[in-house]
């Protein structure tokens, strides 16, 4: 049996390392930085702790074990040992940062669509894939040789399927290593941390969807999601299966929630976006500052000083309003990009200096200006008159992530081997081939490649180069999609031609997951409250809370708004009728928040829902689903 799972927090144990017996349930925390080499040797009680970790080699050196990456130990390590006793069920600190290891990474890896495998995953300490029908993947070394397996598993499941799967899977056989962190979102709107403990196994004697295992020991089981910030939890939304959490320092967030703390937030933070904490505070501070050395910050920072999350009509309408009474101009307008696309705020109404020239065109001329600046600069041309300007209502290129974030790239001259070093290296299809200005000059892809040298075995990059399909990113990317589904992606270029992003069907996929999964919850809990009144419900008393004029065209909870429910409900007789043992104020309460976050999401924009948004919706659910498991 795995140790039980525990609670992170801060706990007073003994001073020493006492008796380590953490596979037979002592759990605990002994911190201690230590130098590994042959004067400083590991503490045979930490040996105990990470078992094959660390071995002595036959020269004294301390070695890296099979399973980790490969380096000798010999310079400082951060290290935790695990101590305690059976009474204590508190952890203190499980951070351990491996020379030679490489970066800490962080893992999610989901219990099912619907949590099914949850309870296994906890009660066992164990990783479950799932992926029902699907054999051992024990002997399959690459990639391709994973591909192989899948594609046999699902023969009636397309490339696209099988290309995702097979790389999922192989994160959870190959990528995943012992001591990495990982991360299970719960039910229960609780997040699970853990340290994975073991290689791949397959264990042929369960069921169906449990076979596919990693062994972990779980080290805090009911993080609060409150305690973790916006970014991170989006970066846990993802409707993959198995994925890294790679950005914004997740590694160590999650290392740092595991230790009982609250997330520390992105170590990139603005920490002086953050004393913009209204409107007046930022005016301020862009009258004090002089043309040539702009504020700038993320649009996600502009937005939080409105107290604004994302960009509703409502919401951009109060700030432009509020910008045009101040006198100040977003460069670019904060109505494009992604929410970690950066903005300058300039004092745009301000009468011309000695020169004759505006702030915005003297930011336009980047002579002399911190490259910060002429970044802004360089944007500016963005900009439209007061009088022509035109609300952004289109859903533009520029809101996907990956469209701003610069592609991996071979140049003019380089050779083909270089280009496929870099696919296989990454796992990518095709790159874009780039000039010395950052323009596009083509693609070249395992295809092209590959017709260029049926040609002629010696073909280079400039004969395996095709053309390539190149979107703006002021260009509505409902008017690519068509071409992504084709082509497989769009290279995206910004205002000067420059490449500055690449779109693929995999990325339109994931946005697409995104913004319908907000939907389907409300969809699922209007259902589910339609089916419960009706049943429980007659319609004389539905009708009840309808408008007189309108009671006869109602025929059933059907024709009920979502707000009626509330009121339907409040009503002692039809909440009685219902059964339920729950509190009916805190219901009705989750029920109004739910409504509000429905009518909201019923109105454009650009910006995806977070995971902090939907916890009321997805909380109301698992209520509904939990009162009426037949629904």
């Amino acid at each position: 049996m795995p140790p039980s799972p525990s609670r992170a927090s801060i706990s007073k144990g003994p001073s020493t390392c006492g008796s380590l017996l953490v596979s037979s349930g002592f759990i605990g925390a002994f911190e201690s930085p230590t130098l590994l080499s042959r004067s400083s040797p590991w503490p045979q009680c930490c040996r105990s702790v990470y078992g094959a970790a660390f071995r002595r080699g036959p020269a004294s050196d301390d070695q890296r074990a099979p399973g980790l990456s490969s380096g000798r130990i010999s310079e400082v390590v951060e290290h935790t040992v695990l101590y305690g006793h059976r009474t204590r069920s508190r952890v203190m600190c499980i951070r351990h940062v491996l020379s030679g290891r490489g970066r800490m990474r962080a893992w999610v890896v989901r219990a099912g669509e619907n949590g099914e495998r949850e309870e296994a995953a906890l009660g066992q300490g164990v990783l479950l894939a799932g992926w029902l029908g699907l054999g051992d993947l024990t002997h399959t070394v690459s990639r391709d040789d994973l591909r192989a397996a899948v594609a046999a598993a699902y023969p009636d499941e397309g490339p696209y399927a099988v290309g995702n799967w097979t790389g999922q899977l192989y994160r959870f056989v190959h990528e995943i290593q012992p001591g990495d962190l990982v991360v299970l979102p719960l039910k229960s709107l609780l997040v699970a941390i853990g340290r994975v403990a073991g290689a791949y196994e397959y264990r042929s004697e369960t069921a169906d969807g449990m076979r596919h295992v990693r062994r972990v020991d779980w080290l805090v089981t009911d993080i609060d999601r409150q305690s973790i910030q916006s970014d991170l939890l989006d970066s846990m939304g993802s409707l993959l299966t198995v994925f890294e959490l790679s950005r914004f320092g997740a590694a160590e967030r999650v290392a740092t929630l595991a230790e009982g703390k609250p997330d520390p937030g992105r170590p990139d933070a603005d920490e002086f976006a953050a004393t913009l904490t209204e409107p007046a505070k930022l005016h301020e501070e862009v009258r004090r500052r002089s043309a040539d050395e702009p504020l700038t910050l993320s649009i996600r920072d502009f937005l939080a000083i409105w107290g604004v999350q994302r960009r509703y009509p409502a919401d951009t309408a109060l700030i432009k309003d509020d910008l045009e009474a101040r006198g100040l101009v977003t460069v670019p307008p904060f109505t494009e990009g992604t929410l970690d696309s950066r903005i300058a705020v300039l004092a745009g109404g301000a009468e011309p200096d000695p020169t004759g020239s505006s702030a915005v065109t003297r930011l336009s001329g980047t002579a002399g200006l911190s490259v910060e600046a002429q970044s802004a600069a360089q944007a500016a041309g963005l900009l439209q008159d007061e009088e022509t300007e035109a609300e952004t209502v289109a859903y533009r290129v520029s809101n996907l992530d990956s469209a701003n974030r610069m592609p991996e790239c071979v140049r003019v001259g380089d050779s083909t081997s270089t280009a496929m070093t870099i696919m296989v290296l990454r796992g990518y299809s095709q790159l874009p081939v780039l000039d010395a200005d950052g323009r596009l000059r083509g693609v070249v892809s395992w295809e092209s490649i590959g017709r260029a040298r049926m040609a002629d075995p010696g073909a280079g990059l400039e004969a395996a180069t095709v053309r390539g399909q190149e979107a703006d990113r002021s260009d509505d990317l409902l008017d690519w999609v068509g071409t992504i589904q084709q082509f497989g992606f769009v290279v995206v270029r910004d205002h000067d031609h420059r490449v500055c992003g690449l779109v693929t069907a995999s990325d339109l996929t994931v946005q697409f997951g995104t913004r319908v999964r907000p939907f389907v919850l409300v969809e699922e809990i209007e259902q589910r409250l339609r089916q419960v009144v009706d049943r429980c419900i007659p319609l004389d008393r539905i009708r009840a809370v309808v408008p007189r004029g309108r009671a006869s065209e109602v025929l059933s909870a059907a024709n009920l708004t979502f707000g009626a429910y509330k009121h339907l409900l409040r009503v002692p007789e039809n909440w009685a009728a219902l059964g339920w043992a729950i509190d009916q104020e805190y219901f009705l309460a989750a029920l109004e928040e739910c409504r509000n976050f429905r009518n909201d999401l019923m109105h454009f924009s650009p910006d995806p829902v977070t995971e902090d948004q939907l916890l009321p919706a997805q909380g109301l659910l698992e209520l509904l689903r939990s009162l009426d498991p037949q629904g």
